[in-house]
């Protein structure tokens, strides 16, 4: 399926995969989940994980790069923002393989009912027509 070119110019393949590229890593997802509720500092963003300062800094560093979030500098600090767009982009990239999908498996679906009530209705047919033939093996007192 070709993404329409309004798609294509919002969202390219190369941002598409540094968008997916920064969504494969737990910890930023970790950090999107915090700011889906607000904005937070690094500081803020650090405490729930053991690794280094410099090491949060790279992640927020490859999210802003995917446009994931904004920073800000406010006096001392550099609040991070939650930027939803890539997301919804990702999202509907990934929503219109979802769709053709599910129509090619309501596709198989109504198919393989179809061969099952075919089947049905030659077994049904078979077993009727067999019960009025006459037995090959006449049972005692029945004429042959």
């Amino acid at each position: 399926m070709t993404p329409s070119p309004a798609r294509s110019a919002a969202l390219t393949p190369d941002h598409l995969s540094a968008v997916f590229m920064a969504l494969a890593d737990p910890t930023r997802r970790a950090m999107l989940e915090a700011l889906s509720h607000g904005n937070r500092t690094l500081t803020e963003l650090a405490s729930p994980f053991s690794i280094s300062v410099p090491a949060v800094t790279k992640h927020l560093r490859i999210l802003e790069r995917a446009g994931l979030i904004s920073r800000s500098r406010q006096a001392q600090k550099k609040p991070c923002a939650l930027q939803a767009k890539p997301l919804k982009e990702a999202a509907a990239w990934i929503d219109q393989y979802r769709m053709e999908w599910e129509a090619r498996l309501d596709r198989l679906d109504a198919f393989v009912t179809g061969l099952q009530q075919q089947e049905e209705t030659s077994a049904a047919s078979a077993a009727s027509g067999a019960s009025q033939l006459p037995s090959p093996f006449p049972l005692s007192g029945e004429p042959s």
